[in-house]
């Protein structure tokens, strides 16, 4: 099968954002053994726009578009396929129901341009985008399959995992069973170095590793006459990929570590509590994303400055006159000291430098994460420079989370510092 892919955006033309949804794309096609001809980006024109679908529909057996859902003028997608395929556009009822019912339940004002959105080409499968507002389609024209997602490229990783996936497994042959092992501490590069010869050698399992910000998992694919079949011919692969890594596997089919961690917490019925200063409450915003974290993570308290630091942690100022509030000895009594504050099981806590400026002493990106449990306490040492503030407090986070993993798992955490 042929697949074209047709992003649609002015933005990418520009080069003000960069086409990862076309990766994304591309990606999970070959998983399917759908092999992708052509890349066409197209800017917020509708008449290009439908011009780029007719020359696809002669020449693609699949079009998969991103791009041009949304409720605003240059969201012309829909307009512009219904234009090439000679279709009427529609408004989904359903569609219209489930927008009336997400707007009134987050308090906003439905305004008439929202409806700009459910309005589909007549015929298509919308697809429910529970991650954003703008539903994908689906229909099958003239012998050719045509998908439609939206261009936020969180929305278009969501919809290609728990929309479009499941189209793609209905129409291959046979049954398609797709299983995810994560990690954390390694690169997609350098993990694709190690698997290349897996990679290049097994078609039937596939092995594609993929990037997700500060972490990575590797998609093992099986194809057969029934789901057990593909079942039993991914495990020994699985196996095989978690004995080549060991340690940095931390889990599988997790949407992340914070997720992961949390899950172990609840399968020990342990709590966990946080101090965070150059995260901000990152690390309690990241857990609490998670439905039910509230049971076992108890709090959080930001501290950002030396004084609150004191105030609220009972840091003692000599400590952090003595060795400065960016060190090994001050994360370890923040997480300590909240630990006992809120009477959890584990307590983390960080301190660090996320720019733009570093203190005298240490430069940018120099973080320190540490872990407290009853009888012990861990560092962990970061040298996070060369990126972005944001970054650098996101893997802040996720090496707190790693580290807590470790201990939930009895692994190998951090040299213990005794403050």
């Amino acid at each position: 099968m042929k697949a074209e892919i047709i992003s649609v955006g002015t933005e990418l033309l520009l080069g003000s954002t960069i086409n990862t949804d076309a990766a994304d794309v591309s990606k999970t096609l070959s998983e399917y053994g759908i092999n992708v001809y052509w890349h066409t980006v197209v800017g917020d024109n509708p008449a290009r726009v439908a011009d780029a679908v007719s020359r696809a529909m002669g020449r693609a057996d699949m079009i998969i578009t991103t791009g041009g859902l949304g409720p605003t003028c240059d969201d012309l997608t829909k307009v512009a396929i219904a234009d090439a395929l000679g279709l009427p556009l529609v408004v989904s009822e359903e569609e219209e129901k489930w927008l009336k019912e997400l707007f009134a339940e987050r308090g906003n004002e439905l305004t008439p341009n929202n409806f700009q959105q459910i309005e589909l080409p007549k015929g298509v499968v919308a697809l429910r985008n529970d991650w954003g507002t703008a539903p994908g389609c689906y229909l099958e024209h003239e012998n050719v399959k045509l998908i439609m997602l939206p261009g936020p490229p969180r929305e278009c990783r969501e919809m290609l995992e728990h929309r479009v996936r499941p189209i793609l497994a209905k129409i291959s042959d046979g049954k398609i069973v797709s299983h995810t092992v994560n990690f954390f501490g390694i690169g997609e590069s350098e993990m694709e170095q190690y698997l290349r010869a897996d990679m290049e050698s097994m078609q039937n399992p596939s092995l594609a590793p993929y990037a997700r910000e500060g972490e990575c998992y590797v998609r093992v694919t099986a194809k057969a006459e029934t789901e057990e079949i593909a079942e039993e011919m991914i495990k020994p692969v699985i196996s095989k990929v978690r004995e080549k890594f060991g340690e940095l596997a931390y889990g599988e089919n997790s949407p992340s570590l914070a997720y992961w961690t949390l899950k172990l917490l609840k399968e020990q019925n342990k709590t966990l509590a946080a101090a965070e200063s150059c995260t901000g409450g990152m690390l309690s915003e990241l857990i609490t994303d998670i439905p039910g974290a509230s049971a076992n993570f108890l709090g959080a308290a930001v501290v950002y400055t030396n004084d609150v630091k004191t105030k609220l942690l009972g840091i003692p100022e000599e400590l952090i006159d003595n060795f400065g509030a960016v060190s090994e000895e001050v994360a370890a009594v923040m997480a300590m000291n909240v630990r006992e504050l809120l009477g959890s099981d584990y307590g983390i806590g960080i301190t660090g430098l996320a720019g733009p400026d570093g203190d005298g002493e240490n430069p940018v990106g120099t973080v320190f994460v540490a872990l407290a449990s009853e009888n012990s306490v861990y560092v962990r040492s970061l040298s996070l420079g060369g990126r972005d503030r944001r970054i650098i407090r996101l893997y802040s986070c996720q090496n707190a989370f790693d580290m807590l993993r470790r201990k939930l798992t009895d692994l190998r955490v951090e040299e213990v510092i005794k403050p």
